[in-house]
C-alpha cells in the first residue's frame, strides 16, 4: 500500500475545566501498510484523541509525527524508511520537533532502526500501540529516557474499541484475531505479530455493533489467517458461528472475508456464505502456488488436488462467486516447468482477482536457507507473464457485466455528477472501481447501477434510481453476480 498521510477527521477535542478543549500538542500521522496496520493505526489515532492531543493533517509545523509502518517485505521496509528519513528531514529543518516510530518496523529489526536512524525519538513495537500517548508526552515533555517500548505479544486478543477512523465513514476493517500459527518457510508475520489470537466473539460483536452506530455499511473482516479463528480460543473453528452473529447487527449490509487460508474452510462456513444476504460472494483466498513440490517447501501444508477440490465445492456451493488469490513467482528452487504448471493453473481457473508478488529474501526465514534461489530479473519476468495472462482474463470477467445491474456502494465524489463507488466484486483498496453518473448521490448510498462501460479494471455505469421500469437487466443465480439488495 502506498503511503497514506491521515488527514485530520476533526475529532472533538476533550473539554478542560471550564469546558473548553484543550490539547496537550498537535500530531501528524502517516500510516503504511496493509489494513490489519491500519486497524492498529486508528487505534492509535483514538488513544491520542482521548488524551487530548489534535491530529493535523500536515505535519509541517506539528509538534511530532507518528509513522506507523510496515516491515513485511523489503520493499516496504524501505518504503518506510523513506518515509522516516523525509520526517526527518523536516525535524532537521525545526518544522517539526521529533519522530516517532510504529508498528512492524521496529517490532521486526529493533533498537538496530535506532542505530540506522539516530534522529528518531521513539520507536514503538506493535503491542505498544495502546501506549503510543504515554510515548507521546515523553516526546513532548523532553524526555530522552526509554526511547523504546516493546510488548510480549499478548495472550489475549487486544481491543480495537473507540479507533478514529480514518476509512470513509460507510466502510470499516474489523480484525477478528492477531498474530499466525502458520509457519510458511518465506513468511516473517510470526515474528513481528506472535501467534494467532483469536478476539472473542463478543468482543468483535461489541465492535461491529459501535462500527455501525458509526455509518459503517461494509465491514471488511482481516486477519492474518481468518479460516483458523476460534481454534486457539475455543478449541474449535467458529468462524461460521461469528459471521451468523455478525449478520444480526443492524445498519450493515456488506460482510466481506479476506485473508482466508485454504486450510479450514467447513461445509458449515461454504454453507453459510452460501445463504447469507450479508456476506459477499467475494472470497480473499491467497494460494501463493500450485505445484506440490513448492508448496511442500513453502510449508503451505495443502497440495494441489486439496486446492482444486476446494475450489470446485466453492464454485458449486456458493451463487456468483468472485475469487481472489495471490501468488509468488520465483521462490527459490522453481524451475521453469513448475512456474508454466502456475501459469496454467492461472488460465483454467480463471480467478476474477489476482495479485502477483515476486520472492523476497526475508531474513531469519527458514526459506533464505534454501538451495537455487533465482535471479530478480527471472523474478521479475514470471510475474509480467502471469499479470499479463490474469490481465486477460480480468478483463474478459469485467466485459461479462455489461450491460447488467450491480448494487454499488458509494465512495466519494469525482466531479459534479460523477462519483465512484464498488460492487460486490471489488474490495477497497485492492480491486477497480465503478465511475457512477446520477444525481443525488452520496458516500455511503447504495445504488442500482446499469454498467456501461469497462476502462481496463474499473466499469463506468449510470444509477438507475429506485423506479423498476426501464432498468437493466438483473444477473440470475448461477451467473457472475447478483443484484446485492
Amino acid at each position: 500500500m502506498s503511503p497514506l498521510t491521515i488527514i485530520d477527521p476533526a475529532a472533538p477535542l476533550p473539554a478542560g475545566p471550564d469546558d473548553t478543549p484543550y490539547s496537550k500538542g498537535t500530531y501528524a500521522f502517516v500510516s503504511l501498510g496493509c489494513p490489519k496496520n491500519l486497524v492498529d493505526s486508528e487505534k492509535m489515532l483514538g488513544t491520542l484523541a482521548l488524551d487530548g492531543y489534535t491530529l493535523v493533517s500536515n505535519p509541517d509545523g506539528a509538534d511530532f509525527v507518528i509513522v506507523n509502518t510496515c516491515g513485511f517485505i523489503e520493499q516496504s521496509r524501505a518504503e518506510s524508511k523513506a518515509v522516516i528519513r523525509e520526517m526527518l528531514d523536516l525535524k532537521r529543518e525545526g518544522k517539526t520537533k521529533g519522530v516517532i516510530v510504529a508498528g512492524c518496523l521496529p517490532q521486526r529489526i529493533g533498537p538496530a532502526l535506532v542505530d540506522e536512524l539516530p534522529e528518531i525519538d521513539h520507536i514503538v513495537g506493535v503491542f505498544g500501540r495502546d501506549e503510543i500517548n504515554r510515548v507521546a508526552d515523553h516526546l513532548v515533555g523532553g524526555a530522552r529516557e526509554q526511547r523504546e517500548l516493546f510488548r510480549p505479544a499478548p495472550i489475549k486478543a487486544m481491543d480495537d474499541r473507540a479507533r478514529l477512523r480514518i476509512t470513509p465513514r460507510h466502510y470499516a476493517y474489523l480484525k477478528i484475531s492477531e498474530g499466525c500459527d502458520r509457519t510458511c518457510t518465506f513468511c516473517s508475520i510470526p515474528k513481528m505479530r506472535g501467534k494467532h489470537v483469536t478476539k472473542p466473539i463478543e468482543m468483535v460483536l461489541e465492535e461491529a455493533r459501535e462500527l455501525a452506530s458509526d455509518g459503517v455499511r461494509e465491514l471488511n473482516l482481516v486477519a492474518q489467517d481468518t479460516t483458523y479463528y476460534g481454534l486457539d480460543l475455543y478449541g474449535r473453528l467458529r468462524l461460521a458461528e461469528l459471521l451468523k452473529e455478525l449478520e444480526k447487527v443492524e445498519g450493515i449490509d456488506w460482510i466481506r472475508l479476506l485473508y482466508l487460508y485454504p486450510i479450514n474452510f467447513t461445509d458449515e462456513l461454504i454453507e453459510t456464505i452460501a445463504q447469507s444476504p450479508k456476506i459477499l460472494p467475494y472470497l480473499d483466498m491467497p494460494l501463493q502456488h500450485i505445484d506440490d513440490t513448492l508448496l511442500r517447501r513453502m510449508q503451505r501444508r495443502v497440495n494441489r488436488a486439496q486446492t482444486e477440490t476446494l475450489i470446485h465445492k466453492l464454485r458449486e456451493r456458493i451463487p456468483n462467486l468472485v475469487l481472489r488469490t495471490t501468488f509468488i513467482t520465483g521462490f527459490p528452487g522453481e524451475t521453469d516447468a513448475q512456474f508454466e504448471t502456475m501459469r496454467q493453473f492461472v488460465k483454467e481457473t480463471q480467478f476474477q482477482r489476482m495479485g502477483v508478488f515476486t520472492y523476497s529474501v526475508e531474513p531469519g526465514t527458514p526459506a533464505v536457507k534454501l538451495t537455487d534461489h533465482l535471479p530478480e530479473s527471472v523474478k521479475e519476468a514470471r510475474r509480467d507473464e502471469l499479470m499479463a495472462l490474469q490481465q486477460d482474463i480480468a478483463f474478459q470477467f469485467g466485459d461479462s457485466l455489461l450491460g447488467y445491474e450491480l448494487d454499488v456502494l458509494i465512495d466519494a465524489p469525482v466531479e459534479d455528477g460523477v462519483w465512484t463507488g464498488r460492487a460486490y466484486c471489488d474490495a477497497p483498496e485492492i480491486d477497480g472501481e465503478v465511475y457512477v453518473t446520477g444525481e443525488n448521490l452520496a458516500p455511503g448510498q447504495m445504488v442500482p447501477v446499469e454498467l456501461l462501460e469497462r476502462r481496463d479494471y474499473d466499469f463506468v455505469g449510470q444509477a438507475t434510481g429506485a423506479d423498476e421500469s426501464g432498468r437493466a437487466p438483473q444477473l440470475e443465480a448461477g451467473l457472475p453476480i447478483v443484484r446485492m439488495g
